[in-house]
């Protein structure tokens, strides 16, 4: 993490501080959380939605903040002594300090973006470059104006290569991200249908997920999905280096013989068989993502195929697990069109191999803007080809969903819901033992409580007549 002297911050923020400081007086780190900071952390007053910081400031100074960086006035104990830093403003002064200190680390950075798949290529990169190489990745999907610059400050400053995504979901959001981050290496998994209520047309959210180019370090390289030729072409304007990786003759990298069974998965990259302990296609994507990296990173195929033998499963992205008999694929950590189609291949496909009962709890998805009704309806169709029996969905977009399904044939059972609670009461009245239940819908919709409710009430579980 960051680690400086007090004049540095001074200088760096060109900040007005309350009393003078000696020349060794240190911070260790930066915190914007009061629950959170530790003593001798910079503690930095940012405004939140809910909550502003220099609310708490004075009693972060009593837990032994090494400053206080603020941008009004505020009231101090008359007893008081630690310094307190004056700046125009407090996000501002994050994103320069993150800026500086980014200009001190000798890492490599690497900063991925795309309609789906970034925290999943960021986890498995991790995995693979952490093996050889002293790596620091993002908390979580720590991938806005203030998780990126806390990112970086968070970083040790001996780290050799740094991970971080970049996210947004309205125009103009990735540049000054790009910028912040400067990355050696950036990376675009895809462009899908993802924030449509934001960026209004596919080609808005290729050009601002291709933004990421203008933070690239000189002489830096993109890596881009070659098997999209919008991305492709668009790319090859951006005037920097350009990798591509795909599943055609074109691409620089190419993957092969792309092959799902049920949980798992395989491909083959320049000859080499590479298994993934993963479900869905996407997946496989994201590996020869990652394989398209590493090897400009010079990882050897052979610990590449290592590394991915023994590659854990991303917390709530189609991740199974076993509920008394139940198989559960979690898969509610976020939904776009893309990724809904890729969990109910999975289902089909294990639905197909088990013979057991396939259940859809399917949540909406967000920001689709006039397109949604129209994408619910399309994931309805590919829940009733994918053989679903039963079907449970809830939200705004609930219904569209529903008729998808019928207009493609689905005759199986299938229940609305006005929310994940009204959802919650009954789940676990619809799923009996041995179903397989994919369980999927946007941030927003919360569904972690329905995968909640599973857990707890297998017990619970009952013979229901046989909607198939």
């Amino acid at each position: 993490m960051i680690q400086t002297t007090l004049h540095n911050i001074i200088t760096v923020l060109d900040a007005k501080c309350s009393r003078t400081v000696s020349a060794e007086a240190q911070i260790r780190g930066v915190s914007i959380d009061s629950r959170a900071m530790v003593p001798g952390q910079a503690f930095i007053a940012v405004k939140g939605d809910r909550f502003d910081g220099h609310d708490f400031a004075a009693a972060v100074a009593q837990q032994g903040a090494a400053c206080l960086i603020v941008e009004r006035d505020i009231a101090m104990p008359s007893d008081n002594n630690v310094p307190v830093l004056k700046v125009r403003n407090t996000l501002e002064a994050l994103t320069h300090l993150a800026r500086w200190y980014r200009s001190q680390l000798s890492a490599h950075v690497i900063a991925v973006t795309g309609s789906a798949g970034k925290t999943t290529v960021r986890s498995i990169l991790h995995h693979v470059l952490s093996r050889s190489s002293r790596c620091h990745q993002a908390v979580k999907s720590y991938n806005n104006h203030i998780g990126v610059p806390l990112t970086i400050l968070d970083a040790p400053d001996d780290c050799e290569i740094l991970l971080m995504e970049l996210g947004t979901n309205h125009p103009g959001e990735i540049e000054p991200l790009a910028r912040i981050a400067n990355p050696d290496t950036a990376c675009i998994t895809l462009i899908g249908p993802a924030h449509l209520e934001g960026f209004g047309s596919i080609e808005n959210i290729l050009i601002e997920k291709a933004s990421i180019a203008t933070g690239l370090k000189p002489g830096g390289t993109l890596y881009i999905n070659g098997d999209q030729p919008m991305l492709v072409a668009y790319a090859a304007s951006l005037g920097v280096r350009v990798i591509t990786f795909g599943t055609t003759d074109k691409c620089d990298v190419i993957g092969t013989s792309l092959r799902t069974d049920g949980l798992t998965g395989s491909l083959i990259v320049e000859g080499r068989r590479i298994d993934v302990p993963l479900p869905g296609k996407a997946n496989l994507m994201n590996v020869l993502t990652v394989w398209s990296i590493c090897r400009d990173l010079k990882v050897g195929l052979s610990d590449f195929i290592d590394a991915i033998a023994s590659l854990p499963p991303v917390p709530m992205r189609l991740t199974a697990e076993t509920v008394g008999q139940i198989t559960l694929l979690n898969d509610c950590y976020n939904a776009n069109p893309a990724s809904m189609a890729n969990a109910l291949d999975t289902l089909s496909q294990l639905e197909r191999q088990t013979n057991r009962r396939a259940v859809f709890v399917a949540g909406s998805m967000g920001e689709l803007g006039p397109t949604a009704p129209q994408l619910h309806r399309m994931v309805g169709r590919q829940a009733a080809e994918a053989n679903v029996a039963c079907l449970l969905a809830c939200g705004p977009f609930a219904s569209d969903i529903v008729v998808g399904a019928k207009e493609a044939g689905f005759d199986g059972l299938s229940h609305l819901f006005k929310n994940t609670a009204e959802l919650c009461d009954t789940l676990h009245s619809f799923v009996r033992p041995a179903d397989i239940v994919l369980v999927k819908g946007s941030r927003a919709a919360g569904l972690e409580a329905a995968v909640e409710v599973l857990r707890k009430t297998k017990a619970r579980q009952r013979e229901l007549p046989d909607n198939k």
